[in-house]
Formats: structure tokens, C-alpha cells, sequence
């Protein structure tokens, strides 16, 4: 019998698999083309540097919160512009983080020397230092902060002044302080002009004010030994008798020199007095005295408990031996005058 002519050529072996065009589909073990590996490389590359440029702007723009070394922060970067630290604030705070860590980080900028310097956060700081000086801990070697770039040197005061009028107000002598100081540094031409960049947020009446205490600063701020407990009112009519009297400040430095008053209530009862009595540096040495020792008996007495009973809100009193002893949160300065100008009248 004669064969079949065959109608169709012979295939090649590499036919027995998948027809290359298929390949594609079947990416195990099998190479990709090399335009999909220029193509993947350049995707990655790309994603890469935009993942790198968002985390550098973040850092720039304080986005981003750090761990530093709390050696790595300078914490007298800027002159402070806080007096006083209380001590049971700050007691609480280091128990806070030692139970749940720090939750709101410092702000700092970078010194061209490779440090950190402390904008905000001097509290903070400080407990963490405290901490890791008592534990030793890991925990509290680091510090979470922010980076803040300023432009200058006034930037940053304005913004350390900013924070903490937010968090907890400056008293007025602290704010007339920071602005007389920033002006020593260099940092401002005048005082007018720190006043209306530290403060520009205020009101006119309250920078007039800050200035009132400019000068009550200048010309009491070796003598005062708790200025930042001064009042606003008491402060302002302080300044303004300064200002009409030349010669009061020669007499309340002989004052307070004389009598050293140890709490900020008795300084403050003997400024009132000096004002009181026009200025009198005998009467107002005397009342100091009865005021310090009045005040030192407080202190004596336990804070836990305080003697005596207490006669209307934060006031207590105490009958040792024929005296009578006034304590207490309440008793300032105007109850004191008060108290001394119904005394006067009755008798």
C-alpha cells in the first residue's frame, strides 16, 4: 500500500512545552524579560527617594519625633525664661513618667556643633536626668523631641516664650526678665523691640504692663529674693512710686537688706507696707520682722495638718501664749492691711 503524503512539517522538540508567548504567564523559574527589570528597578528607586524626601521634610518641619541622648541636648542653649520650678510639679511629673514614659516631646534645633539645643521642655528634661541618674534605665537615656529650624537666634526665644505662656502663663516679672535678658545676649536691639517680638501675641495694655515690670526689675533685681511670686498689682504700684520717687529705691534695698524675709508672702507684706507707710524704712522693718516671724512659725507647724482651725478657706488660726497666729495660702498681702487697718480703726 502505498503511504500518505504528510500535509505538515515535522515540529521542533522545543515545542513540546508552552508556546513562548505563554511564558509570561508562568513566571516560576522562569527570568523576566529585562525591560520588566529596568522597569521594577526604577519604580523602586523612585518610591525610595520619595519615602526618603517626606521623612527629611517631616524632621524639618517637626513632624517627626526623635529619640536623642540627653547628653546630646544643651539645655542653657537659650537663657530660660522661667525663675522657679516647683518642686512637688515637678516630683509628680517624674512619677508620671516613670509609670507611663514620656508622652509629649521637647522641642530643639540643631547646633552647628552637632548638639541639640532645649527650646521647650526644660521640665521634662530634666525629670528624664533625674531618672537615669536614680535607675540607670535605658528607658530614661533618651529623649522624644521634635526639630525646629529657626531663622535666627530671636526666633527662638519667641517660640520658648510662646510655649510656655500656652502651658502655664509666665508671671509678669519672668516676662519683664526675659526681655531685659535677651536684650544683654545681643539677641534684641532694645527692649521696646523685645517686648513687641517676645510678646507680640499680647495686648498693647498687657506688653505696658511687662514694661511697668522692666523697670521694677531693673532697679530691684538683686534685691528681691522671690520676685516671680510678686503680684501684678502689687508689682505695678511698686513701679509706679519707683518712678515718682527716686529715693524709695535707696530705702526699700535698705529694707530688705535689714530684714531678709524667707517666704515670698512676707517680702510681699513688707513691700506693701513701705508703700503703705510712704516709703518708711523703720515701719516697715518693723512689720517685716513680725511678718517673717509669723512665717517661720507657719513653716514650723506640720503642712500636712496645719494647727489651729481653719477660721474661712486656706486660713487658719492658731492661740499659742497670748498671741495670735494667722496661716496660711490666703493670707497675703491685701488681707494682711486690711486686717491691720481694722485693728487701727478699733482701737
Amino acid at each position: 500500500m502505498a503511504k500518505r503524503k504528510r500535509l505538515t512539517p515535522p515540529q521542533p522538540d522545543y515545542f513540546d512545552g508552552p508556546a513562548p508567548e505563554t511564558k509570561a504567564m508562568f513566571p516560576l523559574g522562569v527570568a523576566p524579560a529585562p525591560i520588566s527589570r529596568v522597569t521594577g528597578d526604577a519604580a523602586a528607586a523612585a518610591a525610595l527617594r520619595e519615602v526618603a524626601a517626606e521623612l527629611t521634610s517631616a524632621r524639618r518641619e517637626g513632624r517627626l519625633v526623635q529619640h536623642l541622648a540627653l547628653e546630646r541636648i544643651e539645655a542653657d542653649w537659650l537663657i530660660r525664661d522661667r525663675l522657679d520650678t516647683d518642686a512637688e510639679e515637678l516630683d509628680s511629673l517624674i512619677a508620671s513618667l516613670r509609670s507611663h514614659g514620656q508622652r509629649t516631646p521637647i522641642e530643639v534645633t540643631e547646633l552647628p556643633s552637632g548638639q541639640y539645643g532645649l527650646i521647650s521642655g526644660w521640665r521634662r528634661l530634666a525629670a528624664l536626668r533625674r531618672l537615669h541618674a536614680e535607675t540607670s534605665d535605658t528607658r530614661f537615656g533618651t529623649v522624644l523631641a521634635v526639630l525646629r529650624r529657626h531663622d535666627s537666634a530671636e526666633d527662638a526665644y519667641v517660640a520658648m516664650v510662646e510655649e510656655n505662656e500656652i502651658r502655664q502663663a509666665l508671671s509678669y516679672w519672668e516676662r519683664a526678665r526675659i526681655a531685659a535678658k535677651s536684650v544683654e545676649a545681643g539677641i534684641f536691639a532694645s527692649e521696646k523691640i523685645a517686648l513687641q517680638r517676645l510678646f507680640a501675641t499680647a495686648s498693647r495694655a498687657k506688653r505696658s504692663k511687662i514694661g511697668s515690670f522692666l523697670s521694677l526689675y531693673h532697679s530691684l533685681q538683686t534685691l528681691l529674693r522671690f520676685p516671680a511670686a510678686l503680684p501684678e498689682r502689687l508689682g505695678l504700684a511698686l513701679a509706679r512710686d519707683l518712678e515718682s520717687d527716686a529715693a524709695l529705691a535707696p530705702r526699700l534695698a535698705e529694707t530688705l537688706q535689714a530684714c531678709v524675709p524667707d517666704s515670698a508672702e512676707a517680702e510681699q507684706a513688707l513691700l506693701a507696707a513701705m508703700l503703705d507707710r510712704g516709703g518708711s524704712a523703720s515701719a516697715a522693718s518693723e512689720l517685716g520682722s513680725v511678718s517673717v516671724a509669723a512665717t517661720t512659725a507657719h513653716r514650723a507647724a506640720p503642712q500636712s495638718s496645719p494647727a489651729g482651725a481653719e477660721i474661712r478657706p486656706g486660713l487658719f488660726l492658731v492661740t499659742r501664749g497670748g498671741r495670735l497666729i494667722l496661716s496660711g495660702p490666703a493670707l497675703g498681702p491685701e488681707l494682711r492691711l486690711r486686717l491691720e487697718s481694722w485693728l487701727r480703726a478699733g482701737a
